[in-house]
């Protein structure tokens, strides 16, 4: 199983990135699926989750302005960043929970004020 990640760069605070995590070698449709985010020097966090049926939850910081979704038919989950803040720049990992947890390599968000 692999997952990896992409779409992520460099935009000024207000802008938009849209993320993506393409799965191969699992069936995605069986598991839930998560962005988190570490900036240098801190934790890795999650701050957003979509289930098997599409519900979702999102961290506070990220809430009302990041929207996560998922075509299972395509493999893919997508984070839909908008009116980005300086506070986003970190590198996003996706991670697929499946029986053992696997992560994507991260991609690189950096917001300029």
């Amino acid at each position: 199983v692999q997952l990896q990640a992409s779409g992520g760069g460099l935009v000024r605070a207000g802008g938009s990135l849209r993320l993506s995590c393409a799965v191969s070698g699992s069936n995605m449709r069986r598991y839930a699926m998560e962005w988190y985010r570490q900036a240098p020097g801190k934790q890795r966090d999650l701050i957003a989750k979509i289930g098997i049926f599409g519900s979702t939850n999102y961290a506070d910081s990220v809430k009302g302005r990041f929207t996560i979704s998922r075509n299972s038919a395509e493999k893919t989950v997508i984070l839909q960043m908008n009116n980005l803040k300086p506070e986003d720049t970190a590198v996003y990992y996706c991670k697929i929970n499946s029986p053992v947890p696997l992560w994507g390599q991260g991609t690189q968000v950096t917001v300029s004020s």
